[in-house]
This record gives structure tokens, C-alpha cells and sequence, in this order.
């Protein structure tokens, strides 16, 4: 068989078709190469990338240092199990570590395998330090947690749930930013609340901060832990390093992806001493998890998103977006809300958004959905402002030409 690297785009499409598995419903493009905030597709054509494949580019396409990291690093070691210690892994512990709330660290390949970890440390705890029936867990409507069966049986979106059941007991759901509810719902047979600091697939939907610091009292009441799914909202991409440095909140165990590795696929759980004392070793593993080729390249990232105050650039960004978009809002009438922080923003309307979706990409805008009324953005962190501006603009004229149809 011929290899596919110099076949159009129709021809990968094709074979796709013939061969893939048919469950993603993918954009009519196929992209060959990037360079910072754009992509380029088979026919060379650019696309300013306002998806970063899902919030994991925050530092753009083709970043020289990471790209060299990688390179070397797959010339040194890509593999060898965790039975052995590297260098790569360690110094990305002791950089997470040092510069979060936490003590310990874990490495896997997903943000659904942090959440599934995260779920067992909880789990493990509880048996460990309180009674064998804490083993309830609580969670929120409109949540999004990953799709295998244990991050499924606590996202609080059925279309996801719905014909994969029967998922984990014990799960219960509280409507978001819904004190007392959650309140009630947190009772001894309890052992951890999970929550998204700010929901993105379920809508962009900010946790209040009282919200949060209510789980945070109630979970210490009664023994159980607090985790922050951080998966996507985490990393600079709220305009701080953490999500949960934003609310002033700390959770007892983070859950990170997406952007950790700039493309490669890692997770990462983040914990207090309390909780990995509960962690005995054949506890919990992975055999890829945080291998030294991953850990190299997400040692990139993360130093980067430091060193070069990625986060406070995203929050300023933001907040130019932000005014922007509210101002639209007072234009159009289709705007119902414009809610976000950093560089995440969510555009309510009252148009289906898959077609606003298509209407970007027709004007060479990568955007998507966060459900069927919100259009989203999620740039990479290193875009500029006037790409920004430049990117409400279209929106600015997408909605004028459809209020004059």
C-alpha cells in the first residue's frame, strides 16, 4: 500500500472512511502542518486555529523548544516502563509540585485517565481513613469528565451516558453553582466531590466562588476530598497556572491533560501527602505514563508557561476578548450571553452553533461548540491580541449579515 503523505485530501478522506471507525463527526478538512496560531491544510490554505486541538496547543504549532526537546529525547529514550526512574519525570514532579498546591504527582495519558485515577485515590482513601460506606461520590450537571466508565459515571451530561450503563453506583448529580443542594448531597456516605472550576464541553459555565469554597467546608466536615478537574481549564488557560489559584480554593486533588505535553498524550494527577499515604505501590499504574519522551516535552511546556508568564498574557488577552464580545453583544440580539475567563469563551446565541462553526471556517477560522447554543474559543495562549479583535470582528460580521437576510 501506498503511504498517504503526499495523497490529496480526498483520498485521506476516503480512506478514512474505509477504515476508521466512523465515531467522530470530523470538519470537512484535512491538515498537513502548522506554525504558531495556524494550521495549513493539504491545499496550503491557513486557518487561524482558535481550537488548539481541543486546548492542548498553548503554545502554538510547531514550537521550536518543544519540537527540539522531543527530537532529542526520542534520539536518547522514548520508553521503559516505570520500573525505572528518568530524568524527564522527575523534574516535571518536582516543577508541578513546586509550583501548585500539591505534594505529589502521578503520570498518565489522558485527562479520562487522571479522572479514573483520581476516582480510585478516592476511593482507596476513604477505605483507609473512614468507614467502608463513604464510598459515594458527588458531581454536577452539565459536567464533562471523560468517557470511560468510571470519568462517565460522573459526567453529568445523559447524551453521554445514554445506552453505556450500567455505569459505577453511588454517583450522585447536584445542579452547578447550587450551594444548597450540594450541601445536602454531601453527607457521610460521601468520599469525594469532583467539579470543573469552569465547565468547557458542558457550555463554559464559571463556578462561583462561593460554590466552591462551600465544597471545600463541607468536604473537610465530613472527611471527604475535594477534586478539581482541571483538564481543560487548568495550565495558564484561565489566566492562571491552576484553575484553582483563580478562585482561591484548594482542591485536595487536581486533574490535569490537554495542554501538559503540547500535543503528546498526558495526564497528570496532582495530590496532597494525605492522600498518596494512602496509595500503596500496585495500587494504581500506567505503563506509558509519563515515559521520558512525554515528560521531556511537557517539561517544555510547563517551564514555558512559567518563564514566559503565559497565563497573565492569556488573562489580559482575555479581558481585551471579553470587553470585545460584550459589545457585540450589545449589538446583536442574537447574543444571549458571553461568559469565559482567559482564553476560553463561550458565545450563547440563539443560532444553532455548528452553523456559526461552519461560517468561521469558511472565512479560515477554526473555532467549535461547547453544546449546541455556544460557540467557543480556545486559542492557543501565544495569540496575539489582533488576532483576537480580528477574530470578533468576524463574528461581528457573520451575525450583521444574517440580521439583514
Amino acid at each position: 500500500m501506498s503511504p498517504l503523505t503526499t495523497a490529496s485530501a480526498e483520498e485521506i478522506k476516503d480512506v478514512d472512511a474505509a477504515y476508521g471507525l466512523q465515531n467522530y463527526g470530523r470538519f470537512d478538512l484535512v491538515l498537513e502542518r502548522g506554525n504558531g496560531a495556524y494550521v495549513f491544510d493539504t491545499d496550503d490554505k491557513c486557518y487561524l486555529d482558535c481550537v488548539s486541538g481541543l486546548a492542548v496547543n498553548a503554545l502554538g504549532h510547531n514550537d521550536h523548544d518543544l519540537v527540539e526537546a522531543i527530537r532529542a529525547q526520542a534520539a536518547k529514550l522514548i520508553h521503559v516502563s516505570n520500573l525505572y526512574y528518568t530524568a524527564p519525570a522527575a523534574q516535571l514532579s518536582r516543577t508541578l509540585v513546586a509550583n501548585s498546591c500539591a505534594d505529589r504527582a502521578f503520570f498518565c495519558n489522558s485527562g479520562t485517565e487522571a479522572v479514573e485515577g483520581a476516582l480510585k485515590f478516592a476511593r482507596k482513601y476513604a477505605a483507609v481513613n473512614r468507614p467502608s460506606e463513604a464510598r459515594g461520590i458527588v458531581a454536577f450537571e452539565n459536567s464533562f469528565h471523560g468517557r470511560s466508565m468510571g470519568a462517565l459515571s460522573v459526567t453529568g451530561q445523559e447524551r453521554y451516558r445514554r445506552d453505556f450503563g450500567p455505569l459505577i453506583p453511588d454517583v450522585d448529580f447536584v445542579d452547578f453553582n447550587n450551594i444548597d443542594w450540594a450541601m445536602h448531597a454531601i453527607h457521610d456516605g460521601i468520599c469525594a466531590v469532583i467539579v470543573e472550576p469552569l465547565q468547557g464541553e458542558g457550555g463554559v459555565n464559571i463556578a462561583n466562588v462561593d460554590f466552591l469554597v462551600a465544597l471545600r467546608a463541607r468536604c473537610d466536615e465530613i472527611g471527604a476530598l475535594l477534586i478539581f478537574d482541571e483538564v481543560q481549564c487548568g495550565l495558564g488557560r484561565i489566566g492562571t497556572l491552576f484553575a484553582y489559584e483563580h478562585f482561591g480554593v484548594e482542591p485536595d486533588i487536581i486533574t490535569l491533560a490537554k495542554a501538559l505535553a503540547g500535543g503528546l498524550p498526558m495526564g497528570a494527577i496532582l495530590c496532597k501527602q494525605r492522600v498518596a499515604q494512602a496509595i500503596s505501590p500496585g495500587d494504581h499504574a500506567a505503563t506509558f505514563g509519563g515515559n521520558p519522551l512525554v515528560a521531556a516535552a511537557a517539561n517544555v511546556v510547563v517551564d514555558k508557561l512559567i518563564d514566559l508568564d503565559l497565563p497573565q498574557q492569556a488573562k489580559e488577552c482575555g479581558e481585551k476578548f471579553e470587553a470585545r464580545l460584550k459589545a457585540l453583544q450589545q449589538k446583536h440580539a442574537t447574543i444571549k450571553d458571553v461568559k469565559g475567563l482567559g482564553l476560553i469563551w463561550g458565545v450563547e446565541t440563539e443560532i444553532d452553533a455548528s452553523e456559526l462553526v461552519a461560517e468561521f471556517q469558511a472565512r479560515q477560522i477554526l473555532t467549535c461548540q461547547a453544546g449546541p447554543e455556544v460557540l467557543r474559543f480556545l486559542p492557543p495562549l501565544i495569540i496575539t491580541e489582533d488576532s483576537l479583535m480580528g477574530v470578533a470582528d468576524v463574528l461581528d460580521e457573520i451575525l450583521t449579515n444574517r440580521e439583514q437576510v
